[in-house]
């Protein structure tokens, strides 16, 4: 079960906020699961925003075909960190639709989920109102898939396949939500407490 969501833009609107994610990546090569954490910040950027001006004249495209996207940044780790490594970053995506709905088009990247050079995929909303995000790179290819199962909850999915073949699944429950804190504050999880950037 999912929210109902009219298009892709209000789904990255309603992903704004800060998350705690909790993940497992199967390694298909090792055949092994690996856990991980972090902490992701979503923020809008409106349309005319000149970040996403840039990221249109980086891929080529028309600004005025935007209709919003936004920043991500995340920090967080896996069981097979070694001593100082480190996951965090930021990216910033632009939307173009292409459907008079907007639950199909262009997504616009200036750093890539499986690869960091500058990348162009392709967004469309499923029957379930989940959101599906395919990207070919130069050496490999990403799907990803996200869905509400609540406002304050998300579940995300993705497979890489190339020269790393991983699989992976994500909940991710929103920090500010008044549930998770008062599940912190009547000491719950460790992870569902929210943690400053």
């Amino acid at each position: 079960m999912s929210l109902p969501i009219a298009d892709a833009l209000s789904f990255f609107q309603l992903s704004c906020g800060r998350w705690r994610s909790q993940r497992s990546s199967h390694h298909l090569l090792h055949r092994r699961a690996e856990a991980g954490g972090s902490l992701i910040v979503v923020e809008e950027l409106e349309r005319g925003d000149e970040r996403l001006r840039a990221i249109a004249a980086l891929h080529g495209q028309d600004p005025s075909g935007l209709v919003g996207g936004c920043r991500v940044r995340w920090s967080g780790s896996m069981a097979w960190d070694k001593a100082g490594e480190a996951h965090e970053g930021e990216s910033l995506f632009g939307l173009i639709p292409t459907d008079e709905r907007g639950r199909a088009g262009l997504l616009l990247r200036d750093r890539g989920y499986a690869e960091t050079a500058p990348v162009a995929g392709h967004f469309r909303m499923d029957e379930r109102d989940g959101l599906l995000l395919t990207t070919d790179y130069e050496t490999m290819s990403s799907w990803e898939r996200f869905a509400f199962a609540g406002p304050n909850v998300r579940l995300r999915s993705s497979t890489v396949e190339g020269l790393s073949n991983t699989a992976s699944f994500c909940i991710e429950i929103r920090c500010d939500a008044p549930e998770t804190e008062s599940a912190a504050a009547s000491g719950g999880p460790e992870w569902l407490s929210p943690l400053g950037w």
